[in-house]
């Protein structure tokens, strides 16, 4: 397996200032940082079920940066802040990865690092 390191960023500010990548690629591997569901210019639509599509809208461009898709994907972590949006989170992410079916888990917290966001994703993928 190659070492080679190859990274994507999305343009975040918080990448530069904390020292992170959107994606990273090292050889079949792809791991895409926690994502959050903001639009390009910087607004964040209310309905959780929309903001979980975002992050995944960000989340596969990036992988496909880096050679990799939905069909890829092995894991998912999604991050949400209010139970009661389980089920809008859990539809969006079952739209996207329904044929794939990747590990996932789901998880209720305190809060994110903007209170407009419902939903925070991770994700992993395994190259053929």
């Amino acid at each position: 397996m190659s070492s080679e390191r190859r990274r994507v960023s999305s343009g975040s500010p918080f990448e530069r200032r904390f020292g992170y990548c959107r994606a990273v690629r090292v050889g079949k591997s792809v791991t895409v940082a926690g994502t959050a569901p903001i639009w390009p210019d910087g607004h964040v639509d209310p309905d959780a079920g929309v903001q979980t599509t975002r992050c995944l809208e960000i989340i596969l461009t990036a992988m496909a940066e880096l050679g990799a898709g939905a069909e890829h994907v092995v894991r998912t972590r999604m991050f949400i802040v209010d139970l009661a949006d389980h089920e809008a989170v859990g539809r969006a992410h079952g739209s996207v990865f329904g044929a794939a079916r990747p590990a996932s888990t789901m998880l209720v917290v305190a809060g994110l690092l903007d209170p407009r966001w419902k939903v925070e994703v991770e994700a992993d993928a395994l190259l053929d």
